[in-house]
C-alpha cells in the first residue's frame, strides 16, 4: 500500500462519529462566519499531531535510553514515570509502556474506538482511527506493518496491544546503534510518532528519519 495504505483503504468511507459530525458542523459554521482561519486552524492541528505531543513522547524515550533507573520505572509504572516530566491530563490517566527488543515488537492500536496517548503522542493520525487500521492489526498485524513500510523478520515476534478507555499504551522503541555518543536531546529528535506507535523503528542517525 502507498501513501499509509492510502489512508488504509480511503476511510472516507467510514461514517464519522456523532461528536466528530458536530465537531467538523461546528468548524464550518466558523469558518463561514469568518471566526476561523481556516489556514491558521490547519497549523494547529499540525502543531498537535506532529510536534507538541509527540516531542513529549520522545522525551520520555530519549530518558529511557539514556538512564537504566528511569527506564525500570517506566516499564513498572508509565503513569507515574511520565508524570516525572509533567505529562498527565486527559487521555493518559493509565499509561502501560510495552518495550521493543530483538526478540518481540510491539504495536498499539484501539479496536473499538481510537484510545490514544494524547499526552505524549498529541493528535491520533487519521489512519490510527480508521475503520481498517483497527480490524486489520489485530488481525493480520505483520501484514499491516509490511504495507506501513516497516517489514520485520519472521523469528520477530508481534505483539498488539489493544487500548481502551481504562489503559492506553506507549511502545519503548529499541534505541538505533550508532548513537552511543549521542546526547539526550539528539536521542529525543530521533524518535518519532510511529515508532512509539509501533508501525515504525527509530532509524541510525547515518540513515536517517524512521518510517
Amino acid at each position: 500500500m502507498s501513501q499509509r495504505n492510502a489512508d488504509h483503504a480511503q476511510d472516507h468511507t467510514d461514517v464519522p462519529s456523532e461528536p466528530a459530525l458536530r465537531v467538523k458542523a461546528l468548524e464550518s459554521l466558523l469558518v463561514e462566519k469568518g471566526l476561523v482561519d481556516p489556514a491558521a486552524l490547519d497549523v494547529l492541528v499540525e502543531t498537535y499531531e506532529h510536534r507538541v505531543g509527540p516531542r513529549h513522547g520522545a522525551q520520555v524515550v530519549a530518558r529511557a535510553w539514556v538512564d537504566p533507573a528511569y527506564k525500570q520505572r517506566l516499564l513498572d509504572d508509565g503513569t507515574a514515570a511520565i508524570a516525572e516530566f509533567g505529562f498527565s491530563g486527559p487521555q493518559g490517566e493509565k499509561l502501560t509502556v510495552v518495550e521493543n527488543t530483538p526478540a518481540v515488537h510491539n504495536v498499539i492500536v484501539c479496536t473499538l474506538c481510537s484510545c490514544y496517548p494524547w499526552p505524549v503522542l498529541g493528535l491520533p493520525p487519521t489512519w490510527y482511527k480508521s475503520f481498517a487500521y483497527r480490524s486489520r492489526t489485530v488481525m493480520d498485524p505483520r501484514g499491516v506493518l509490511s504495507e506501513l513500510g516497516l517489514d520485520l523478520p519472521d523469528n520477530v515476534e508481534i505483539q498488539v496491544w489493544d487500548s481502551n478507555a481504562a489503559s492506553r499504551y506507549l511502545v519503548l522503541p529499541a534505541r538505533p546503534q550508532g548513537t552511543e555518543s549521542m546526547s539526550e536531546a539528539d536521542l529525543a529528535r530521533l524518535v518519532t510518532r510511529d515508532a512509539m506507535i509501533g508501525v515504525a523503528t527509530v532509524a541510525s542517525p547515518r540513515v536517517g528519519g524512521g518510517v
